[in-house]
């Protein structure tokens, strides 16, 4: 058994280290146009494309390529070169801030050096929306497009109509993708138009950026929180909206952190080697791999794993092949009826293309099916774990010990550790949160806990760490790479900085105090009080001898400027 579970080793290991097609690949365009040179600039579509980037790239994507106001001709030899990414991408998303536009039901996006004099010169001057669908389309899983677009059409005053009945709509319009796993996210529902924002960003971009590359949430929920952060912001003027479906499965553009089970003592799991060979496989996750595995282990548990596994991939196979199926008997059908085609082929061409279809819904199902029955295996199998270890903690323990142990799970802890979640797993708004928490613990930063990055204090606190702490320079951006750095800090970095008024007392500033008899002046020193009393008459003085002020009418008794006292006599 063990020189098998070694062959099984070397052969799933030189698996895992060659088939470069098992890691999932993301890949992300980001354009974002502002300075528009026939209308008016918009203020945020450049930082909101930076934002999205930066989020992006901290989420650990393959490639993102960030694009700034861009022209016709950069616009569509971006998308040509993004197209070769998507080849072999599992993941691909396009996101797009700037001017958009929907003429006749068909939306565009408009490059800094439009002109749009006629309603016709969409066609050379700007880019459909359908260019980017079918640049993403070879995406295996996700196929995503962003579009804070939505605001209000700067052309729409002057732009010539070639035809009267020539609709150019407001806002965007509705749009439905025909291929599968492809989501099309607008700032605003179609027909309505999106805020640019009054801050850095707009409503939706900032709302984004909290959610979307957070580990594990479902990308539906991810637009739904943004959602209603939009809602709010904009006093219910604004509804971003999403186009297209996804299947039954949570879709994470960052996945959910893996949790490795507790070890389970060998000498109470009688299938060691085979649960350790059955790992291998799944980590390497092709049939080759489990067909492997069931000719080394036909029977048993493990070997039901296995087989569920296997069905999933193979059902996986089929659904992407009678989606294809499909996609193409639609291409045909409607190649043939633009063509004129005869009616029979054309019945002929629609029989296919229906059930094709429905091979692709039966495909989508089954799919659906072998996911169920392989989750339900899963929960056995960690069930199964579960009472291997507790039946080998038990055994182990004597008695006493036992008894130890009973009394300490009916103690509740007096402290709750908080582990801080690993700094790879944060990004967006979540990240700027925790490095103006420590910021904030190692002494630089006395402000708000919040996910602005833009705000003066927090350059001005980022620069005194950066001073104190003897580093390269300061981030432009919020990294994992800075939060690191701040928890690498055991203590405080920036000096204490009290008012003229303070002293620093056990880490804290706080305010002088002076003996009985004397008090605090401007200047934070202790002064007598009647010192300062005789201070105060000069300070009158001086300010009346500057201002020129007329002197008081000489009290009753007195001649010019002789005073004459009764008891001293003239006094000159």
């Amino acid at each position: 058994m063990r020189v098998v579970g070694t062959i099984v080793l070397a052969i799933l290991s030189n698996w895992l280290f060659s088939q470069s097609a098992i890691a999932e690949k993301r890949v992300a365009l980001v354009m974002g146009n502002s300075a528009y040179q026939n209308v008016s600039r918009l203020a945020n579509p450049g930082n909101d494309s930076e934002a999205m980037s930066a989020t992006l790239k901290n989420a650990g994507f393959d490639v993102v390529d960030l694009k700034l106001d861009i022209n016709a001709n950069a616009m569509r030899r971006a998308l040509r070169d993004f197209s070769g990414n998507v080849r072999d991408a599992d993941i691909a998303i396009v996101y797009y801030a700037g001017h958009g536009i929907e003429i006749d039901g068909t939306n565009y996006l408009i490059p800094v050096d439009a002109v749009l004099e006629r309603d016709i010169d969409a066609f050379d001057e700007a880019n459909p929306l359908d260019r980017i669908l079918t640049v993403i389309e070879p995406a295996k899983q996700l196929r995503l497009i962003i579009l804070d677009a939505c605001r209000d059409n700067p052309f729409n005053q002057t732009m010539k109509r070639t035809i009267g009945s020539r609709a150019v709509g407001r806002g965007l319009a509705k749009v439905e993708p025909t291929s599968p796993n492809t989501l099309i996210a607008f700032a605003a529902k179609a027909g309505s138009t999106a805020y640019d924002g009054d801050n850095q960003s707009s409503p939706f971009t900032a709302a984004l950026v909290k959610y979307l590359t957070r580990p594990g949430l479902d990308l539906r929920k991810a637009f739904g929180f943004a959602r209603d952060d939009v809602l709010k912001a904009t006093n219910n003027r604004q509804e971003p909206f999403i186009y297209g479906s996804l299947g039954g499965n949570d879709v994470a553009l960052v996945p959910a952190p893996a949790v490795a089970p507790p070890p389970v003592n060998p000498a109470f799991d009688s299938n060691a080697s085979v649960r350790r060979d059955y790992e291998l496989a799944e980590r390497v996750g092709t049939r080759e791999a489990w067909d492997f595995f069931l000719s080394t282990y036909p029977n048993g548990f493990y070997a039901k794993l296995a087989q569920a596994q296997r069905n999933k991939l193979a059902a996986e196979e089929a659904r992407i092949a009678a989606t294809e199926r499909a996609r193409l008997a639609a291409e045909e059908q409607t190649r043939l009826a633009v063509e004129g085609a005869k009616a029979a082929e054309q019945a002929k061409a629609a029989a296919q293309a229906k059930a094709a279809e429905e091979a692709r819904i039966a495909a989508e199902k089954k799919k659906a099916q072998e996911e169920a029955k392989l989750a339900e295996a899963e929960r056995g199998r960690i069930e199964k774990d579960r009472v291997a270890r507790e039946r080998s903690e038990q055994e182990k323990m004597p008695d006493e010990t036992a008894a130890k142990q009973k009394m300490t799970e009916l103690t509740p802890p007096k402290e709750t550790l908080v582990v801080p979640a690993p700094s790879r797993l944060l990004a967006g708004g979540a990240l700027i949160e925790e490095i103006k928490k420590e910021l904030k613990r190692v002494g630089c930063y006395a402000g708000t806990i919040d996910d602005n990055w833009t705000t003066a204090q927090t350059a001005t606190s980022i620069k005194k760490f950066v001073k104190a702490a003897h580093a390269s320079a300061s981030p432009e951006q919020p990294t994992t790479d800075f939060l690191d750095a701040l928890r690498g800090r055991s203590e405080r970095v920036c000096p204490l900085e009290c008012g003229a008024r303070e002293v620093e007392a056990d880490g804290q500033c706080v305010a002088k105090r002076c003996a009985t008899g004397y008090a605090l002046d401007k200047g934070g020193d202790c002064v007598k009080q009647t010192d300062r009393r005789k201070g105060a008459e000069r300070s009158r003085e001086a300010a009346r001898s500057t201002n020129k002020e007329p002197a008081a009418a000489p009290p009753s008794g007195t001649r010019g400027s002789v005073v004459v006292d009764k008891d001293l006599g003239p006094e000159g």
